[in-house]
């Protein structure tokens, strides 16, 4: 009666084996809404990883803009008719306690362009985030960037070899910046956001020369871009090569990506005209400085172009030059 038994259990097993072989060929859905799909289907039919690498060092430049309420399609437009150029870079500032701005990066890359998001770490200090305690709000923010499956250039706590803001080095050491920028990083690799250009971004050096950028630096493996913010003043730096020229010499100490200047802007001058013409064939010329935002908002100084008519023929003028304004969508072109 055992081998009976035996042999018949066997044969059902078998038999079962063959079924699960034949069953996993086959593609069956889910249980769920008419017209859903399986897992495994969602799975093939998903998109491809977008791929950033050709916008890293793309043919062309970025001429890219910040305008008043982030996304602002109006003001957007109307800079690109009032310089003759649409940019192909907008700037969207978050707080480091804020959703991903998804449908804003979608309404850029629709446009063409590439949104920069300048990520605000106010009042938390560089310690915490290494250490962990951010890491449900830092993995949420990571899996939407992988959702949206568009190209964002990320800048965290730009600006961090100054004093002026709380994630600077008033209240943080170079070590314990670098320990939150890698910490990042690794959990959106974790997430597989790869989407995303990571952008160092320090102020220009002038101000604060005896902040060392080297031991801000994460390391090449974490960065893909190093973005630079500095401004043209009156009683400051009047030239391109002034203004950013001794930064971009320290950076090359120890770095040789790709360099963009991610916020600009020139104060109202005799001298603005020609300060707007000395950035753009600057940019265009510089053979590893590959774009620039301008930062058309009255902030900490008068940078808006819009009510200067002499600024913008200049701006105008010089953003014709052909390596500008590329589509994003399509950068070797």
């Amino acid at each position: 009666m055992r081998s009976k038994h035996l042999a018949a259990i066997v044969a059902i097993a078998a038999l079962a084996l063959v079924e699960v072989a034949v069953l996993d060929d086959v593609d069956i859905a889910a249980p769920g809404p008419a017209g859903a799909r399986g897992p495994a289907a969602d799975h093939r039919d998903a998109p491809p990883p977008y791929d950033v690498t050709p916008l890293r060092k793309p043919a062309g430049k970025y001429l890219g803009v910040t305008v008043q309420g982030g996304v602002d399609m109006a003001r957007i437009e109307a800079f690109a008719d009032a310089v003759g150029t649409r940019p192909n870079l907008v700037s969207i500032f978050e707080s480091f306690d804020d959703e991903f701005a998804a449908s804003e990066v979608r309404k850029v890359y629709e446009y063409g362009g590439l949104a920069a998001i300048r990520w605000e770490p106010f009042d938390i200090p560089m310690r915490d985030i290494a250490a962990g305690k951010h890491d449900d709000y830092i993995r949420a923010f990571a899996r939407a960037v992988h959702a949206l499956n568009l190209p964002i250039a990320l800048s965290f706590a730009h600006e961090m070899n100054g004093h002026w803001y709380s994630w600077g080095t008033r209240g943080n050491t170079a070590e314990e910046y670098v320990a939150a920028w890698r910490h990042i990083h690794r959990i959106f690799q974790q997430e597989e956001a790869t989407n995303v250009l990571w952008t160092w971004t320090p102020n220009v050096i002038n101000p604060v020369p005896r902040v060392r950028l080297a031991p801000l630096y994460p390391g090449d493996e974490y960065v893909d871009w190093v973005g630079i913010d500095g401004y043209y003043t009156v009683r400051g730096a009047k030239t391109f090569d002034t203004l950013f020229g001794p930064t971009i010499t320290e950076i090359r100490r120890f770095t040789a990506k790709p360099i963009v200047i991610m916020e600009t802007g020139v104060e109202p001058s005799a001298s603005r005209p020609a300060q707007i013409r000395d950035l753009l064939v600057s940019v265009a010329k510089s053979p590893d400085v590959i774009g620039l935002a301008y930062f058309n908002i009255d902030g900490s100084g008068r940078w808006n172009l819009d009510k200067d008519p002499a600024a913008l023929r200049a701006f105008r003028e010089n953003a014709q030059n052909a390596v500008y304004g590329f589509d994003v969508r399509d950068p070797q072109r």
